[in-house]
């Protein structure tokens, strides 16, 4: 049975002699098969099997101290490149401990080794190139959104500029995140420092006061997938403008708040605003808030749009629970950035 394995063992007596080598054995390790037999297993070849680690793990297995299994072995041998062995060896009594054997199994891990080096070499050359894709990315989306800031400037037609307006903060909304993807080494993306970015971007295009109409940030310290994170981005672009072109007209002040929260693989995104509110924005905003690119968005997510009812101001929320259908409970206590 031995001498038939496809897999590399060795049957040694208590003396380390060896009683039986299979062909796999000798085949994988260049032995001759005439001399794998009544010679101790540290005198096979050119004595690269007389290893101190082998050695000790041999004689602790015959005297019952340990069973070795899966022990990682480097074959050293002249002039021939290392061998990465895992070696398992068992001790066979038979009711007999006078006249016990043992059994050893090699197993030649030196290619999968080498190909796991080079896939750990090949995913870090990949990390580099992506990173550099998406620089490349952010940079190119930012020069287009300042082509249509700078054509909406130009243009004489109010409507057209707004359409131009709306463009740019969605083209810079994925430029912001191509951005946090490229400074981030695993992929995924900071929530908090990504959304108060985002807004402080539209902030500085739309509002010409500041400190009289702000956009606040409150979200948890975590990260998310790159996927989620560009819907989210999408969706928060499209809710902020709503609220900055109909919430506030004639300059008015006021707050505008973004709301990540989370409990487990549920979380609930809100962007509400303390401008004129629904009744007096009327059937314009309506629609402008039930774009189909938040509902699609939203459906992409698995989640759903509400419109709370408030008495002022105006909120809309995409909601996520796949396992609470309650609704969700926004913590105040997360941390908030004013943008």
């Amino acid at each position: 049975m031995v001498c038939a394995s496809p897999t590399p063992l060795l049957l040694l007596n208590g003396g380390f002699k060896i009683i039986a080598a299979s062909a796999s054995f000798c085949r994988a390790f260049d032995i001759d098969p005439a001399e794998a037999t009544r010679v101790p297993i540290f005198s096979l070849g050119a004595g690269e099997w007389d290893a101190p680690q082998l050695r000790a793990l041999v004689e602790a297995t015959a005297s019952g101290d340990v069973a070795v299994e899966s022990y990682e072995f480097d074959l050293h041998r002249p002039n021939r490149p290392v061998r990465n062995l895992i070696l398992s060896v068992r001790k066979l009594a038979y009711g007999d401990p006078a006249h016990a054997q043992l059994i050893v199994a090699i197993a030649d891990v030196t290619e999968a080794r080498a190909l796991a080096a080079r896939d750990r070499v090949l995913a870090q050359d990949n990390a580099l190139l992506v990173q550099e894709v998406r620089h490349r990315i952010a940079n190119s989306l930012q020069i287009i959104a300042s082509v249509m800031m700078l054509n909406a400037r130009r243009t004489s037609s109010e409507e057209t500029r707004g359409h131009l307006r709306d463009a740019h903060q969605r083209v810079m909304s994925v430029a912001e995140l191509q951005q946090q993807l490229a400074l981030s080494a695993e992929g995924d993306v900071a929530i908090r420092p990504y959304l108060t970015r985002l807004c402080q971007t539209i902030s500085a295009s739309m509002i010409a006061d500041p400190e009289a109409l702000s956009i606040t940030v409150t979200a948890p310290d975590i990260s998310i997938s790159p996927e989620v994170s560009v819907s989210l981005g999408l969706i928060v672009t499209e809710l902020v403008i709503n609220s900055l072109k109909h919430g506030f007209p004639d300059g008015a002040g006021g707050k505008i708040e973004v709301i990540y929260a989370c409990q487990g693989p549920a979380w609930t995104l809100t962007v509400s605003d303390t401008g004129v509110g629904m009744t007096t924005v009327g059937a314009d905003a309506m629609a402008g808030l039930g774009t189909s690119i938040v509902q699609a968005l939203a459906r992409q997510l698995g989640g759903s749009v509400k419109m709370p009812m408030t008495e002022s101001g105006f909120s809309v929320s995409i909601v996520h629970e796949p396992n609470k259908p309650a609704e969700p409970r926004l913590d105040p206590a997360l941390p908030q950035a004013a943008v």
